[in-house]
């Protein structure tokens, strides 16, 4: 007689209750509910696969929207930062240096002076110590998370009082007929040229180069959406070919809609972005770079100028001067080569051009009458060698110098602006493209489940 345990039925329950089912013995069957499993029998069948298609060209033409739109969008703040932040910021970094040299230099004029120092020559020396103090303020709260550019600035702002100082202990003993006043007025311009400057060098420097990062970013090539673009391109032309193919219809105009999205976007982009490195790039050929060689010939003229003013006030005692004079000079303008004048003259825009070359002209005019004085001052007048560098009259170095500079400085206001205009340009070039990007996308996408919608309605 066969029992439960032999059968391999359960045996009945002490309480009388009816006994379980019999469970199986070997492993438990898979259930097939998972997301690979729906996905595998939805693709067995033709409104399956369909559905599918459509879930993965969705996804593919508003993708590429996004990335299109994310790679724009960087393109454009990166111009904005050319615009508004690097640049102006690498031109208040030269502004700094030529502040910096330029209150040397007309420290220096008020010095040779003394008692007959117009009160204009001492006012543009505390307003280029006001200037670059403001200016360093404003660098400081730029500096960013740049450790270098923050202690550049630091040392200025440590340094500059002590600068003013030595100057005003300079002006104080002169006033008092001590010899030591002139001693201390080449310690302070010491301290100008050896340590001073060349901070704001490498603070200027820094800015320059901030400025070609943020040109190479504006001006990059959007790879990835031209990549994604044409890959969404030639999978809806793919699926079409497929559908004709199948069906024998030649247009699914949904798909075709799409299609066309896709290439009007990418026509688009390629308008945006070929427009706004036209416009970037004229901002850099008519702005920026002319505005780094005039800065560049301001700055040589200023230590042309300085060494000028020192030399008398060091009475022959040292030929640093003179040798600097030469040197400073020889880098504005050679009898075989333009110089950083006639660079300047090269890279200027039509506007500025002139100015420069008139401030080549003036240069020329500067260095004749500074031999002139040299040679009084060589032959013992030193009265009339003073009176013709820093007098007031109208054929001195002092006017010569000034008319350069003047110059120089119209020059760069008219880069100035051209750099702006340009600048604007390319950084709004590509302001639509985004705008673009997002609704073309939504087009595609909406044409491609109009087209394969009008396919599924075949099968009900």
């Amino acid at each position: 007689m066969a029992t439960p345990l032999m059968t391999g039925a359960r045996p009945p329950r002490p309480d009388g209750a009816p006994a379980l089912p019999p469970q199986p013995s070997g492993p438990p069957a898979r259930r097939r509910t998972g997301l690979t499993d729906r996905l595998r029998r939805a693709a067995s069948t033709a409104p399956g696969r369909l559905r599918l298609s459509a879930v993965t060209l969705v996804v593919l033409v508003l993708a590429f929207g996004a990335l299109t739109g994310w790679q724009v969008t960087t393109r454009t703040q990166a111009a904005d930062q050319v615009l508004s932040s690097s640049q102006p910021l690498s031109q208040n970094a030269a502004e700094i240096y030529r502040s910096l040299a330029d209150a040397d230099t007309t420290a220096a004029s008020g010095f040779l002076l003394a008692g007959n120092e117009p009160a204009a020559v001492r006012q543009r020396y505390q307003g280029d110590l006001a200037n670059a103090s403001q200016l360093l303020t404003q660098a400081a709260a730029h500096a960013g998370s740049s450790a270098d550019a923050q202690s550049w600035v630091s040392q200025l702002n440590q340094q500059l009082p002590v600068y003013a100082g030595l100057v005003e202990t300079a002006r104080a003993n002169d006033r008092q007929g001590l010899p030591l006043g002139a001693a201390y007025l080449r310690y302070a311009s010491d301290q100008m040229q050896n340590t001073l400057l060349p901070i704001a060098q490498k603070l200027s420097d820094y800015e320059t180069a901030r400025v070609g990062q943020d040109y190479g970013d504006a001006q990059s090539t959007p790879w990835f959406a031209y990549a994604l673009g044409a890959v969404v391109a030639l999978t809806l032309m793919w699926f079409q070919v497929m559908l004709f193919r199948r069906t024998n219809r030649v247009f699914n105009l949904g798909l075709l809609g799409a299609t066309a999205a896709v290439l009007a976007t990418l026509v688009w982009l390629t308008a945006g972005v070929t427009g706004a490195d036209s416009a970037l790039s004229r901002s850099r050929a008519t702005g920026a770079g002319p505005l780094q060689a005039l800065d560049s010939a301001r700055i040589d003229a200023l230590q042309a100028r300085t060494a000028e003013n020192l030399n008398l006030v060091a009475r022959g005692s040292t030929t640093a001067y003179a040798d600097q004079w030469t040197k400073s000079t020889d880098l504005l303008a050679t009898a075989t080569s333009g110089g950083q004048l006639g660079r300047a003259q090269q890279l200027a825009p039509g506007g500025a051009g002139q100015d420069v070359a008139d401030a080549r002209t003036e240069f020329f005019t500067w260095k004749q009458r500074h031999d002139a004085a040299s040679a009084k001052n060589d032959g013992g007048d030193y009265q009339s060698a003073l009176d013709a560098t820093v007098g007031t009259g109208a054929d001195t170095s002092q006017q010569a110098y000034q008319a350069l500079d003047a110059k120089l400085a119209q020059a760069a206001d008219v880069e100035k602006a051209d750099f702006l205009s340009a600048a604007r340009s390319g950084r709004d070039a590509t302001g639509l493209v985004v705008v673009a990007a997002g609704v073309l996308a939504v087009l595609a996408a909406a044409g491609v489940l109009t087209g394969i919608g009008r396919r599924l309605a075949e099968y009900r």
